[in-house]
């Protein structure tokens, strides 16, 4: 019964569970959100056939894609703390039960109300996993911070650039819907079975008294006076990044497919590629000067191929996304990491969710206007006019990165974390 203190806010007993290593408590930490993103991605190469098989419109396509993006823009403002006073344990294992309901209504759903309930499911449980999933680990490798960040991140980069490419192959072994899904749901069951007989860690603030439900009321974040500039540079590079990611997992497979030869391998390859190049960017570590601007002159490179050739050169279309990918992999870091170093760290938490609240609307608001545009004036203008904006916008922020001033340097330091907070205090390193 500990899952049920945990959920209730009570301290589970300590003697029960499976003391397991620390490797494999990393491992699953890592496994469950790498796992719930490759689900919420996996439909990306299938919205051509789904399209066609439930007679949608681009607007409703759309819509489905979008579903999932709401729901983790709520989830993140209402739970992203959620396992700081349950446990992480328990938030990572509601988020695998809301995860297998996700996958199994989004499996056998016959109509765009099926698809858009499985894709807020879907969204709900990356919500609840990507706090807990990274906390989780970072507390698990206290003394190695950059082991925990590269975990973090490959885990969940890793999960969104795997799910088209997945999708997209097994959807060529059988019924192009059920083989990945009924895979995808078989795993998460695997999962959580050693996630529920885990011996779960101590809750960092458990909260206590008859009113501690109180301590799972939403947060609300606001912009930090301090670097408003720069959290507004990030917000909108992230909003431009998944504006783009957004475009390649929704719109790019049915645009594009007769290029790639109608192969819904080669659709997901191109999301793959896209995500991928963003991924392997992150984890890449570079030095020049202005690397948030160039990354960003780079991005808008990437786009421009894309528009300008992308249509008609399957070499430059994938040759663009991997630009695209690289450019926003190398600038979005950098900004990320300037505007981490910039807001005091008693703001860290709320300054975050919101600036990725931001970043996800990138996702929402200019995937629901392509598709109106495209039952309006037809996909190849749609596409074209989009793709600008998205150019425009990425050159517009390349120019005002290259007027910032630089990221400040860091050198690793093994000191404790009380160290650090005595001795720093609220303001941001200057090294």
């Amino acid at each position: 019964m500990t899952l049920f203190h945990e959920f209730a806010l009570k301290e589970p007993p300590q003697h029960r569970g499976w003391n397991a290593p620390l490797r494999i408590r990393v491992a699953l930490a890592g496994f469950t959100i790498y796992l719930l993103l490759i689900g919420a991605n996996l439909a990306t190469p299938l919205y051509p056939y789904l399209r066609e098989q439930m007679h949608l419109t681009s607007a409703a396509t759309s819509l489905a894609f979008v579903a999932y993006v709401i729901a983790l823009i709520v989830g993140l403002l209402c739970a992203s703390h959620w396992s700081e006073h349950m446990g992480r344990r328990a938030v990572l294992v509601a988020s695998v039960l809301v995860g297998l309901a996700g996958a199994v209504v989004f499996t056998f759903a016959t109509g765009l109300t099926g698809l858009v309930v499985g894709r807020l499911l879907q969204g709900a449980a990356v919500a609840l996993a990507t706090g807990a999933s990274a906390a989780a680990v970072r507390e698990l490798l206290p003394e190695s911070p950059d082991a925990a960040t590269r975990i973090t991140l490959l885990s969940s980069s890793g999960g969104v650039a795997s799910g088209p490419l997945l999708g997209g192959w097994l959807s060529t072994l059988g019924h192009p819907v059920l083989v990945p899904f009924v895979l995808h749901i078989v795993t998460l069951v695997a999962v959580i079975v050693p996630l529920v007989l885990l011996k779960a860690r101590p809750a960092s603030q458990r909260p206590v008294g008859p009113r501690r439900v109180r301590a799972l009321m939403p947060l609300r974040p606001t912009p930090p006076r301090e670097a408003k500039r720069i959290f507004f540079l990030c917000s909108l590079t992230g909003f431009l990044s998944f504006a783009t990611f957004g475009f390649f997992l929704s719109f790019a497979p049915a645009f594009y497919s007769p290029l790639l030869g109608s192969s819904r391998i080669m659709t997901g390859v191109l999301a793959a590629l896209v995500l991928g190049s963003a991924a392997v960017a992150q984890l890449v570590t570079l030095r020049p000067r202005h690397r948030g601007a160039g990354g960003l002159a780079l991005m808008a490179a990437g786009l421009a191929l894309v528009a300008a050739l992308g249509h008609e050169s399957r070499l430059a279309l994938l040759a663009g996304g991997v630009l695209t990918g690289l450019g926003q992999g190398t600038a979005f870091r950098t900004l990320f990491t300037y505007m981490s170093a910039s807001v005091p760290r008693s703001r860290h938490a709320t300054t975050i969710s919101l600036m990725y609240v931001i970043t996800y609307l990138g996702s929402a608001v200019p995937i629901l206007l392509l598709g109106a545009a495209i039952d309006r004036f037809g996909i190849v203008a749609a596409v074209t006019v989009f793709l600008a904006g998205l150019v425009a916008m990425a050159a517009v922020l390349a120019v005002w990165t290259r007027f910032e001033p630089e990221p400040p340097q860091y050198v690793e330091v093994r000191v404790s974390e009380a160290d650090v907070d005595h001795k720093m205090g609220e303001e941001p390193p200057h090294l």
